[in-house]
């Protein structure tokens, strides 16, 4: 895939339907269900908690818009873009569609929105100091009608009825996966899931 659909000209300001559209334009089918899902499930939980449902729907459709791009066209973007991998991240490439994305989202969606650009950049990690959207949106990404993996129905449950147990069960997941294959965990993971543990004590 080239980056030419990505040098910075901003699509006119887009419905739901249109932003649906460009979202589908720029990921693959299966990608395309999948933030489908996050999107559905993002609006259940926003009207749930009482968070902003049109800002958590829009994090939602844009939080994978560069999840497909070839590493080399990340890079290409993140430079450009002024993005800097501290070491940790420069080893974790599943990791650099978030910020780049989040960028994409500014500059060629038009979000202007601190809160839903944070969303976006942290939706694969989490980070200590989530707000609530940021907090949705991550759960979201991994309760999306699509996802089917052990444990997923107790968190879907989790988080309809307690946001923090819900967050620490599904960094607990997360951490216990990546342990698992033996990956980099990345530390914003461990300082989230370390900040609610604190507040719970």
């Amino acid at each position: 895939m080239s980056d030419r659909k990505y040098a910075g000209q901003r699509p006119p300001a887009m419905d739901p339907a249109g932003l649906a559209a460009e979202v589908r334009r720029r990921v693959s089918p299966g990608r395309f269900a999948h933030v489908e899902g996050v999107v559905q499930a993002a609006a259940e939980l926003a009207r749930r908690w009482g968070v902003a449902e049109d800002k958590a729907v829009l994090a939602a459709w844009l939080h994978d818009v560069a999840k497909e791009l070839p590493q080399d066209t990340l890079l290409k973007l993140a430079e450009r873009f002024g993005i800097i991998f501290d070491d940790e991240m420069a080893h974790m490439p599943h990791l650099w569609h978030a910020p780049v994305g989040a960028e994409l989202a500014r500059r060629e969606f038009g979000v202007g929105d601190p809160d839903v650009l944070a969303a976006v950049r942290h939706h694969p990690t989490g980070r200590a100091g989530m707000s609530p959207l940021e907090r949705i949106v991550f759960l979201a990404d991994l309760i999306e009608p699509g996802r089917s993996f052990p444990g997923v129905d107790e968190l879907r449950r989790l988080s309809t009825e307690d946001l923090d147990a819900a967050l620490l069960a599904a960094y607990d997941g997360l951490i216990r996966y990546v342990l698992d294959k033996g990956g980099l965990l990345h530390s914003d993971t461990v300082a989230a899931r370390n900040e609610i543990l604190l507040r719970r004590s």
